[in-house]
């Protein structure tokens, strides 16, 4: 025992005084966490690009001349920039998934990242798409909340597994394997996995709201 003790004593010694350093939050998927009231990594202004930065981001420019945050972020790494925006526009206008069940996939990850400049965006997308303002607040309350669809429901699972587990469950794959085929399954692993990176970079960075787009959906008044 007292050899054990030896071993023992140390790690709790290290894990009382050490295990808060470091560590935002304890709880995976809790409310209160740490966020950002501003950019770590600033946003360029166009005076700031260069003339590759200029390439880049002139070809995603929005219809009234503006650049979302997220993108004058990015091409602070151009190489990063290019590649990344390859990808993101698969999931944005080639996913196999039905655009309405694609935004609530990824409103639900990024509720639970906490990304309130993502959930913004994709709360304008998720209208689009046809989701209500009461389906776009009830994602936040996630699977358990009345008013789903079996398969809405179904969806908000996969989300959540996904993201306290890494693992969609058996009983989640076969329910959704009873309306999707193989590709749209995989599409529903990537597409949370991809969003979930989003948010972290969102996050990290500190990414703010752009003019007009709104944040997250008020709850109990607040």
């Amino acid at each position: 025992m007292k050899s054990l003790n030896k071993y023992i004593l140390p790690l709790i010694v290290l894990g009382v005084f050490l295990s808060p350093i470091g560590c935002a939050t304890i709880n995976k998927g809790g409310v209160e966490r740490v966020r950002l009231k501003e950019a770590r990594i600033k946003p360029l202004t166009e005076s700031e690009w260069t003339a590759e930065q200029q390439r880049i981001l002139n070809r995603y420019k929005m219809p009234d001349g503006r650049f979302p945050n997220i993108l004058t972020t990015l091409a602070n790494h151009p190489k990063f920039f290019e590649k990344y925006m390859g990808i993101a526009t698969y999931f944005t206008g080639e996913s196999t998934l039905p655009p309405r069940e694609r935004e609530i996939l990824i409103l639900r990850i990024g509720w639970l990242c906490r990304a309130e400049f993502e959930f913004g965006w994709h709360t304008l997308y998720g209208k689009s798409a046809g989701l209500t303002d009461e389906e776009i607040k009830r994602i936040t309350d996630g699977p358990k909340a009345a008013g789903w669809d079996p398969f809405d429901v179904t969806l908000l699972l996969a989300v959540d597994e996904l993201y306290y587990d890494a693992f969609i469950t058996d009983a989640t794959w076969n329910a959704l394997a009873k309306r999707y085929n193989q590709q749209q399954l995989m599409d529903v692993v990537v597409t949370v996995g991809q969003y979930n990176l989003v948010s972290m970079f969102l996050n990290s960075f500190g990414l703010q709201l752009d003019d007009g787009v709104p944040g997250f959906p008020k709850r109990n008044g607040k």
